[in-house]
């Protein structure tokens, strides 16, 4: 059985280094990664991400912890975070692999008008050769489009194909659950939870032992929860939530550093740049022109 503790934690795979942008959604083929990496993918997980991989060509042999399940043309997988997961694909393999951070998936399902418990355990959905799977499967081509280029409302229509195929997802029956034991579906209720309410509370700023009363459980045993399934600390991930939200700011407004700070909840802008220099290696002056030179490329 694998021991999390020695599965590697990615953002993609492969990959140490941050996303140079805050955007909260990656879109790249199946072709792009796979074939850097001889079409297999070894063991790892994702902490913050769900991925939506849809093979539109080819076979896949998928691993989920020690389950083994064959993957074909026209399904669409969904993994959540910490789900441990490895692929060996055909080298005629076609395909899509969306990655979403979570403050995305959270905000999309509830305008949904739901949770996430839809999504909170990977499961493979099957395209039917129907108008409903038409669409879903033009949903991902567009997106791979808008991804690729900067028109005009770019976020908001890749945010609107992201809910077309996620509607469809949570409308369809023809899918097999790939379930977790009863103690992992538990941590990740809780981590769930958790997930939500830095969500809503972020800019508050509260402590780890707030959150964990909330949940109904102990700030030692939250922290366990999150070291285990993240290998980060509860306080880990509040912070990183603040990091993303001053990234998006920074990129995506001209709101000052001064503003930014209080709004974040920083009661001194110098404190906000030394906890945003030290956690990205950088002042958030210099990240913004970083970000600025990225998008003009």
């Amino acid at each position: 059985m694998n021991n999390k503790k020695n599965v590697p934690v990615y953002n993609l795979y492969g990959e140490k280094e941050l996303w140079p942008t805050p955007d909260l959604v990656h879109f790249e083929s199946i072709y792009t990664r796979s074939k850097l990496h001889n079409w297999q993918i070894e063991f790892h997980q994702h902490n913050g991400l769900f991925q939506l991989i849809y093979l539109q060509a080819g076979r896949a042999q998928l691993q989920l912890d020690e389950q083994h399940h064959d993957m074909h043309a026209g399904q669409i997988l969904l993994i959540p975070q910490m789900c441990i997961h490895g692929f060996k694909f055909d080298q005629n393999a076609a395909g899509h692999v969306v990655t979403i951070a979570y403050p995305m998936i959270i905000e999309l399902t509830k305008k949904m008008g739901g949770e996430l418990t839809t999504f909170r355990s990977p499961s493979i959905h099957t395209l039917l050769d129907d108008e409903a799977s038409k669409r879903t499967s033009m949903a991902f081509n567009t997106l791979a489009f808008e991804y690729q280029h900067h028109a005009p409302h770019r976020n908001l229509l890749i945010e609107s194909l992201l809910t077309t195929i996620l509607i469809w997802v949570t409308r369809n029956s023809h899918q097999s659950s790939l379930t977790h034991t009863q103690e992992d579906e538990k941590a990740s209720r809780h981590l769930g939870h958790f997930g939500h309410l830095i969500e809503e509370e972020y800019s508050t700023q509260h402590l780890v032992n707030y959150y964990a009363k909330k949940i109904g459980i102990t700030a030692a045993h939250l922290n366990y929860i999150c070291r285990q399934n993240t290998g980060k600390t509860a306080l880990n991930l509040i912070h990183n939530r603040l990091l993303l939200e001053a990234k998006r700011n920074l990129v995506y407004t001209t709101m000052s550093i001064s503003i930014m700070s209080y709004a974040l909840g920083f009661s001194d802008p110098a404190y906000f740049t030394r906890f945003f220099k030290r956690n990205t290696g950088m002042s958030p002056m210099d990240f913004r022109k970083q970000a600025a030179t990225l998008f003009e490329q």
